[in-house]
């Protein structure tokens, strides 16, 4: 994993589109300590496979978090949970895999739907067709099959209890 100005200079130079990403903080060279936390949990998940956004704030505040992950922040306090981890991505998640963290719907990020439908196909992530009342009739990825638990995981399809 890349330190964190490496990983914000790569952010302000491409966003996965090949274009430059204006986001604030993108350029200032050093990101705040939980969005590298939530970006490398980001870069762990493995292709065709996803998190929700609630997943990966859970993940951050469990003690048993993934080596090689930044430490939490100064004693240890809670600092985010699904909408933080949404801001995290959307102001930094240009430089991970941005597709593979998501909406517990699965329903796919609005304004960025067939860029993230052409990772999810390259990927092999499991996607349940549209309904005729979806608009564009994009399809939704299938959570019961894509979503991954972290490395303890055994690649299989996550069956919810």
């Amino acid at each position: 994993m890349s330190g964190s100005g490496d990983r914000a200079a790569s952010r302000a130079d491409d966003d996965g589109t090949g274009e430059r990403a204006d986001a604030p903080g993108a350029d200032a060279g050093e990101l705040p300590e939980y969005a590298e936390r939530v970006l490398g949990v980001a870069e762990l998940i493995p292709a065709g496979r996803v998190m929700t956004y609630g997943d990966v704030a859970e993940w951050l505040r469990d003690e048993g978090q993934p080596d090689g992950l930044p430490a939490k922040g100064a004693g240890g306090r809670r600092e985010g949970g699904p909408r933080q981890v949404g801001r995290v991505m959307a102001l930094y998640g240009g430089a991970v895999p941005w597709w593979r963290v998501v909406r517990a719907d699965g329903v796919l990020l609005p304004g960025s739907e067939l860029r993230a439908l052409a990772h999810y196909r390259d990927e092999g992530t499991p996607l349940r067709g549209a309904s005729r009342t979806a608009e564009g009739h994009v399809p939704r990825l299938d959570m019961r099959r894509a979503r991954w638990e972290g490395p303890q995981d055994d690649g299989g399809p996550h069956i919810p209890g």
